[in-house]
């Protein structure tokens, strides 16, 4: 109710409505009860027969209308006689505690109500005796002032506030207040901030316990519901790891309030270094746009990335223009297995495609005859040797799988059914592509692999020839804007690139994906009965599988039309290989890397274990060496959670500023095994900016559930009267009589009136 319509109610019931919602309903009548009901009927009866035996011009409906008149002015001299009052719990005087929970927060600072910072509340209204809410809280209650941000203490003066903390962690401020008050008759709870929550804390479980022990909260909510003009990056969504030279396409989400229509600069930032620059256009008010930027990690190790918007000169936020986020830029060689059932050109030209690529090995298995494969780029004599890998460990030591024209019958179940664990255990990358002997006319329907693939193959054509067709292939609006498929340094580019491309041929019918699979590229084409389905993805348990349905990608560099120096096709195959290795994990893994750690609290490194056949292992000896930025190393051994098989952790308390590198190593049976590496950036975060408008509905929850009341600075100045009527703490039942209400009797007055008012307008007398 605003501060208007209370008073008003006060005025006409001479309470606040918060004492009848609180209060009980009694009668001080001091005779029996069966005297009041007498007392009624003996006013009553006279007036029905008096109006019943009246005639002349009166009609039924007149009776009716003066019968029902006078019966309810009767009723509320009736109400008055009878002396009626509410028993309501009044807290005693200066025998009760309230704490006052003050938010010093660095969003106190934000000016967005009359250009005031909301942190002036609290010099205007708490700072001293002589303010009047404070004084009147006084009165009443022995207070106990607390500041919070990201943690709770007491506060002896209001001046010590700085509203320099990072977080707003509403739960713990209220948990440990209570802890600080705790044996005190405490009265109830006054939190003073903007709600803008940003902890990881649990509101419910403390908003449960406030209200099993009694203590209502009672919560003043300062600045603006919503912002008149702000620009916000709202989120960076990039991979945690990738291969040097990679190009990277992320989207950054971007919301406004103010700026309908306006262009604005985003900028990506790598230690001060721009590596996109690119402009904007905002969306309505309200809404958030996604912005794709691409960019090249060209740099290995860990990259602390910003991604900003240009401040504004009227943004009542400047803080939330930007983000930050830490890529993992990986110098290593990724291998991958390259099985072909026959010689084709497709083979020469992927080989070519990626033979200067230092971050990727394709080890090519080629069948030559029955029982001959012509191997390359193996690392020694011994590495397959015997064909295709017939074990896990052969085969799970190759990062991806790339499977040609070669038949399904070609392996063993026991083959098939270690492909598909390939990719959903291992996590590996699959990728088979287009062929006389592939999909499902290579007779992959009905085997374990058919389940991993992201198409779904017609069953009953194994070793049918296919239709040939040659196909327009264009991406699909979700190819548009893979990285895979970028040939230029903007979306437009590669869309005029991918125009000018020529047709290819498929030899497989791919008309369908499955639910869950994206398509990338598809193609149209005479012969075909559907558009073909090109290029398709889909996450199979830890890894993903691809289809790439196409028998000759490599007339996109030797077809007459394209000209020499274009390099579509090796652009296009160094991204895909790329992209189909880029998040294997190895053996050991870090499952739960803490991507932004804080000084002086306490961080977790949590690794799995696996071993050769990627079976997670509970007998490992691990530890992690942790480098803080100033180069000193701690090592600290990870030991067996017992909740998860193969899960080890330990925590550890970081004290710089700064980039961590933490390295997980772990041996078995005595052994040395595998490793991993993961960063973490250290430093206080920069939460506060973000979200950071008053959060109502979150403020009146925290009152509603306790049993207290939510306010504005427009209505605090009711806080002082409404919080004696708590019933915690040490209190007294008072009696407030209502039988003198103003409503009352000009309810009797206006009853009386409307009576004379009906009988001159009807002519009765």
């Amino acid at each position: 109710m605003s501060g208007f319509g209370a008073n008003v109610f006060e005025f006409l019931f001479k309470y606040r409505p918060l004492v009848f919602e609180k209060g009980q309903l009694v009668f001080a009548w001091p005779w029996p009860v069966y005297v009041a009901v007498l007392a009624v009927i003996a006013l009553a009866v006279p007036t029905l027969l008096r109006y019943r035996s009246v005639g002349g011009k009166t009609r039924r409906a007149d009776r009716v209308v003066l019968i029902a008149i006078r019966v309810a002015a009767l009723g509320v001299l009736a109400f008055i006689l009878f002396r009626p009052m509410l028993l309501i719990s009044t807290v005693v005087p200066q025998r009760n505690f309230l704490g006052i929970l003050i938010d010093d927060s660095r969003s106190m600072r934000i000016s967005d109500v009359d250009d005031v910072p909301r942190g002036d509340f609290v010099s205007h209204n708490l700072a001293s005796s002589e303010d009047a809410l404070r004084a009147a809280l006084e009165d009443r209650f022995l207070l106990r002032f607390f500041r919070f941000s990201s943690s709770v203490e007491r506060l002896a003066d209001t001046a010590d506030l700085r509203f320099a903390g990072d977080r707003t962690d509403v739960a713990g401020a209220l948990d440990g207040a209570v802890q600080e008050l705790a044996g005190l008759p405490l009265s109830g709870l006054v939190v003073v901030t903007d709600g803008a929550e940003n902890s990881d804390g649990s509101l419910t479980e403390t908003l449960l316990e406030l209200k099993a022990r009694s203590i209502p909260v009672f919560t003043i909510g300062l600045g603006r519901e919503e912002f008149a003009r702000d620009i916000e990056v709202r989120r960076v969504e990039t991979p945690r790891t990738v291969l040097v030279g990679s190009t990277l396409v992320v989207e950054v989400l971007i919301a406004q309030t103010g700026y309908d229509g306006e262009t604005v600069r985003l900028d990506v930032e790598d230690d001060g270094r721009i590596l996109s620059s690119q402009t904007v256009q905002l969306p309505r008010n309200g809404d958030a746009v996604p912005v794709r930027v691409q960019f090249r990690a060209e740099e290995p190790g860990p990259r602390q990335l910003t991604f900003r918007v240009e401040a504004q000169e009227d943004e009542m936020v400047a803080g939330n223009n930007e983000r930050q986020a830490v890529i993992q830029v990986e110098d290593r060689r990724r291998k991958i297995l390259y099985l072909e059932g026959e010689p084709r050109f497709e083979v020469k030209f992927i080989r070519r495609a990626i033979a200067d690529d230092e971050n990727v090995q394709v080890v090519l298995l080629q069948r030559s005859a029955d029982n001959k494969f012509l191997r390359l780029d193996v690392d020694d004599a011994e590495e397959l040797r015997g064909g295709f890998p017939r074990t896990r460990e052969e085969l799970f030591g190759y990062s991806g799988l790339i499977l040609g024209s070669v038949e399904a019958s070609f392996f063993t179940h026991d083959q098939l059914r270690m492909i598909a664990d390939f990719v959903s255990q291992r996590g590996g990358g699959l990728l088979m592509l287009g062929g006389r002997n592939a999909f499902a006319e290579g007779g992959y329907a009905g085997t374990p692999l058919a389940d991993a693939l992201p198409v779904v193959l017609d069953a009953g054509r194994p070793g049918s020839e296919g239709p040939f067709a040659e196909v327009t292939v264009r991406p699909t609006p979700a190819g548009r804007t893979h990285p895979v498929l970028r040939f230029g340094d903007d979306e437009a580019t590669s869309a005029e690139r991918w125009e000018l491309l020529p047709p290819l041929s498929v030899r497989n019918s791919v008309g369908r994906v499955k639910p869950g699979a994206v398509t990338l590229l598809s193609g149209e084409g005479d012969g075909l009965e559907r558009t073909q389905v090109i290029l398709a993805h889909q996450r199979y348990g830890r890894g993903q599988a691809i289809a790439f349905t196409v028998q000759d990608s490599w007339l996109w560099q030797m077809h007459a039309d394209v000209p020499l120096e274009d390099m579509s096709h090796e652009t296009l195959w160094r991204q895909l290989l790329r992209w189909l290795v880029a998040d294997v994990p190895g053996r050991v893994g870090i499952s739960a890397p803490v991507e932004r750690i804080v000084p002086g609290e306490p961080a977790t490194v949590t690794a799995e274990v696996e071993d050769g056949r990627f079976l997670r292992v509970n007998h490992a000896r691990v530890e992690a060496r942790i480098t803080s930025p100033s180069g000193e190393e701690l090592i600290l051994p990870l030991e067996w959670t017992v909740a998860r098989d193969g899960e080890y952790s330990a925590g550890f308390v970081p004290e710089e500023d700064g980039i961590y590198e933490i390295r997980v190593e772990a041996g078995l049976n005595g052994e040395p095994g595998d490793s991993a590496l993961a960063y973490a950036l250290a430093g206080q975060p920069n939460l506060e900016p973000f979200d950071a408008e008053m959060r109502r509905s979150l403020l009146e929850r925290v009152a509603e559930e306790t049993g207290g009341r939510f306010y504005t600075p427009a209505t605090s100045a009711a806080l002082p009267e409404e919080i004696i009527y708590t019933e915690a703490g040490t209190t007294v039942i008072e009696e407030a009589e209502i039988w003198d209400m103003p409503i009352l009797f000009l309810l009797l007055v206006g009853l009386i009136g409307s009576e004379w008012i009906y009988r001159r307008a009807r002519g009765l007398k």
